[in-house]
């Protein structure tokens, strides 16, 4: 009678731990704010250790209980005493396997939640430097910059030799030769030197107004070219990591029967009816647990839960070592945009976007060091908190 009512009293504390499993996501995926990666892996470590200790004391009085029973099993008996212990070593040993398939389903299931929170941080992210590289590849930009025949002084210049060089000797650019940046200058300096109505001080005059201009053209042209198509590189790569988070997601929540888009999810702020279709397949799956321990089913709705998160794994792989790509890309960029030599002499005549644009490189690559890159997702703390291995078992 004692061991029954011993039963008894674990079944509903099993049951208190089911509901606990079930309400033990604090942070909701729609609230959860704008940290770093690191924040929901320690969060992660402490609910998993809960969830260990819980079942822990479970476990430990449940062993006790079959440590005892076992122990007046081997004492000398009445036969009807014996088959009464023998079922009750029967039911607490079920209550001890079921308790430990369900500590195993409690912890799948927070590591799922928070590897939907650590998509959902790594999907904004990767919305930002879309954003980020969309405004430093505009080539409208960069030709602005890189190009003299933008420049009011030099085209006001231009126009003004142009109109006094002699019609027999001098000749007009096409459309085409007069936009582009070399042909533009050689045209503009030969106007200059076949103007027999210039003086040479006034020539000297007109060479030093565009000088700054021209060097600062000639030298960073091609540098700014580079960084317009390297950038346009990185956003197409950024936008290959979009789609691959969409493909992960919807391999993610497909077991828990979730069907919108990773976007539309994000767009219609729907994280709450994700975290509600894993209320329900964990739920179920408790039950089958119970119902039918040692059934395959139990064991495949273990494996759905736990495949994605080494998807995820997978693709953290894959993001670091494109954030790692694209720092050294912005490393280098910003090495180009403070190789020109001559900032200091014309920084008055450098161009606003062109400083803009040396500020941005700058910190884009302090983010790529700190926002963009979830350092803490590397290394043997990933694979504690999302398997609970340690490095050293």
């Amino acid at each position: 009678m004692q061991n029954q009512q011993i039963l008894g009293r674990l079944k509903i504390i099993l049951l208190v731990i089911c509901i606990h499993s079930i309400s033990i996501e604090a942070n909701n995926l729609s609230n959860f704010p704008d940290n770093e990666i690191n924040v929901v892996l320690k969060e992660l470590q402490v609910e998993c250790d809960s969830v260990r200790y819980i079942y822990g004391r479970i476990n430990d009085s449940l062993s006790k209980s079959l440590k005892k029973v076992q122990t007046e099993i081997n004492a000398q008996l009445p036969i009807t005493t014996m088959l009464d212990l023998i079922t009750i070593e029967s039911r607490l040993s079920q209550s001890l396997f079921i308790n430990t398939k369900l500590e195993q389903a409690d912890l799948n299931k927070i590591r799922y939640l928070k590897g939907l929170q650590i998509m959902k941080i790594l999907y904004e992210k990767t919305l930002s430097l879309d954003h980020h590289f969309s405004s430093v590849s505009t080539f409208h930009e960069m030709n602005r910059i890189s190009n003299p025949n933008n420049y009011a002084e030099f085209s006001s210049i231009k126009e003004l030799i142009n109109s006094d060089v002699n019609s027999k000797q001098g000749f007009q650019l096409s459309a085409i030769l007069n936009n582009n940046i070399y042909t533009s200058i050689i045209h503009s300096f030969i106007s200059i030197f076949n103007n027999e109505a210039k003086s040479k001080n006034e020539k000297s005059q007109a060479i030093a107004e565009m000088e700054c201009i021209l060097d600062f053209s000639l030298r960073m042209h091609n540098d700014l070219n580079t960084i317009h198509f390297e950038t346009v590189f990185l956003q197409k790569s950024n936008a290959e990591i979009l789609l691959d988070l969409e493909k992960l997601f919807k391999e993610y929540t497909q077991p828990i029967g979730y069907d919108l888009s990773l976007s539309d999810c994000r767009n219609t702020d729907d994280w709450d009816s994700v975290q509600t279709n894993l209320n329900d397949y964990t739920t179920k799956l408790a039950f089958v647990i119970q119902e039918d321990f040692y059934s395959t089913r139990a064991r495949r709705m273990q494996i759905n839960l736990q495949f994605p998160i080494d998807r995820l794994i997978q693709f953290i792989a894959q993001y670091n070592n494109f954030i790692r790509q694209s720092s050294k890309f912005y490393e280098k960029f910003g090495i180009m945009l403070s190789s020109y030599e001559n900032e200091a002499a014309c920084s008055e005549k450098i161009p606003e976007k062109f400083k803009a644009l040396q500020t941005s490189i700058s910190v884009a690559i302090s983010k790529f060091n700190t926002a963009y890159k979830p350092v803490e997702v590397n290394g043997s703390m990933l694979k504690e908190v999302l398997y609970g291995i340690h490095e050293f078992e």
